[in-house]
This record gives C-alpha cells, sequence and structure tokens, in this order.
C-alpha cells in the first residue's frame, strides 16, 4: 500500500557490502530511525571509516530530522554495524530482536568473548519482542519475528511497508541462506509467510541486493510481486523450499567478514574491548565456522 503523505523513506546502498540502509522519517514530526547502518570496513588493512554513515548523517540533518532509533533487523553477518558512531553523532536509541542473548550465547563461545561479555542483549538500548509496536513520530511501527535465517531476526512493519533484513531477496535472488548457528530453512520458510500474509500491495524493502545477471541494483518489491515471482518460493510447497535451500546452503562459503561482522555486532556495534597494550583485535578463530 502506498506510503502516507507525510512518511520519507531513503535508500543508502553500499556497494563493498551490497548493504541498503534506511532512513524512514515521519514529516509532521521530523523524527526518524535509521535501520540496518554500515561501519566501512577494510578487511586486508583492519581499518574502519565512516563514509556510509556520514551520508547517512549528512541527510538528516539536512532535512532537520531528529534520529529516535537505530535500528537492526538482526545480527548482520557480511558488514558492520555503525550504531555507536551515530548514536554518538545524532542520538537515537539502538535497538534489536529481543533473540540477540541466543546469537550472544552461542558467539560468544566461539569467539572466546571476556568473561563480563553480556548476553541478556543489554548492550542494546531496546529489545524487540514478537508483535510489539513502537513510533517513530507519529508513524507506527510493529514487529514481526521472522527467524530462520539467525534466531534473532526480526522484520519492520512501518505505514504499509516491511523492511524485511535478510529474510528474502529480490524475485529473481530469492531467499536467505539457513546454514548460520542457529539457522534453519523450515523457520525461515513459515517466517517469510507471515510477511507474505500482509497486503499484497505493502512495500518490501530488502536489506541486501547482488544484482545477478549484471541488473541495475533494486531493493523495493512488493508482497504481490514476491508471491507470484521469487525464485525461491513461487509454486513450491514447503518440504520442497527446504529441500532445495538446505542442498543450496550446503554449496555456499562463508561471507567474506563474518568473523569481524559477527563479533563486533553481537556488541550493538562495539569493539571487542582492548587489549592490555591498548590495542583492539578481531579475533579469527580457526575451523570454527
Amino acid at each position: 500500500m502506498p506510503h502516507s503523505p507525510s512518511t520519507d523513506v531513503k535508500a543508502f546502498f553500499d556497494k563493498d557490502t551490497y548493504t541498503v540502509t534506511y532512513v524512514i522519517a515521519d514529516k509532521e514530526t521530523n523524527i526518524c530511525a535509521i535501520i540496518d547502518s554500515v561501519l566501512d570496513y577494510d578487511q586486508a588493512s583492519g581499518r574502519t571509516s565512516t563514509t556510509s554513515a556520514d551520508e547517512v548523517i549528512s541527510y538528516i540533518n539536512e532535512n532537520g530530522y531528529t534520529c529516535e532509533w537505530i535500528l537492526e533487523t538482526h545480527v548482520h553477518a557480511d558488514h558492520l554495524s555503525a550504531a555507536p558512531y551515530l548514536k554518538s553523532k545524532i542520538g537515537g536509541k539502538s535497538a534489536i530482536g529481543e533473540n540477540v542473548k541466543t546469537v550472544q550465547s552461542t558467539f560468544g563461545p566461539v569467539f572466546n568473548a571476556e568473561s563480563d561479555f553480556a548476553k541478556d542483549g543489554s548492550q542494546f538500548d531496546h529489545l524487540f519482542a514478537d508483535e510489539e509496536k513502537f513510533n517513530i513520530g507519529n508513524l507506527e511501527g510493529k514487529i514481526l519475528h521472522t527467524p530462520g535465517h539467525t534466531p534473532a531476526c526480526i522484520s519492520y512493519v512501518i505505514d504499509g511497508s516491511c523492511f524485511v533484513g535478510d529474510t528474502m531477496f529480490m524475485p529473481d535472488f530469492g531467499t536467505a541462506r539457513c546454514d548460520f548457528p542457529g539457522g534453519d530453512a523450515s523457520l525461515l520458510y513459515d517466517s517469510m509467510q507471515r510477511i507474505l500474509s500482509l497486503p499484497d500491495d505493502t512495500i518490501l524493502y530488502m536489506c541486501h541486493d547482488y544484482g545477478p545477471g549484471g541488473r541495475d541494483y533494486a531493493w523495493v518489491t512488493s508482497v504481490k510481486e514476491q508471491k507470484e515471482n521469487n525464485i525461491h518460493l513461487s509454486g513450491k510447497s514447503r518440504d520442497e523450499y527446504i529441500e532445495a535451500r538446505t542442498k543450496r546452503d550446503a554449496e555456499l562459503s562463508m561471507p567474506q567478514l563474518i568473523l569481524p561482522s559477527v563479533q563486533v555486532n553481537m556488541r550493538a556495534g562495539d569493539m571487542p574491548p582492548a587489549d592490555d597494550n591498548g590495542m583492539t583485535y578481531i579475533k579469527i578463530p580457526i575451523d570454527a565456522l
């Protein structure tokens, strides 16, 4: 369904990680939220930069918006979150689904996190429960718990739109992988049915796009288009989907940035604590994934 006239959605595409960051704002109150931000990270050098986040900040400032929320759809495995940097510059409360606690309990031991690493989600300002409602100015949002890619995945339904995270991609690319720890193809299928039960004209905003076949990058589709054309879902039963997804996942390599991304993002975007020499390190566990 069309946005209300007071809703502004702006997308920022990071080609290095194929990630789409969104700013959604209520123009009546000038309150906004940021969804799935990116901290630039060069794996070869270990250097971070804030070019992507600064573009988002500039847009918010130029439009006179006030940031109320810095939202994550899940603990990303393909890019680092810029939430702490954004929060330091323009404010806002960080938030994610309450099942981030499961991800922290799973990956804390993988990275041998410090003894006081909290596994209760307290690094985030707010943990969303399934069906919870919240506001961005006068815009009402609702949370859908949509696990399968990860246990903590949520989708944000806001003003006739749904920001789906990594549950699915554009129809010609299909759906998310389910082979990370805690992933489950049967859960993902059921989660996507929740999304596809929204009205047909609901706008769906993807978290990633890879331009398959060399087409232009795209990240906006609809429930109707996904039901009719998604190459992994259309015309397939639940069992057929699970079988095909599981077979495909067995052929995939790990995302290039999964090791730095998860150990940072499970901390709400904060880096691991510095060692006794004052330096911060990303750990690379051997043969762990």
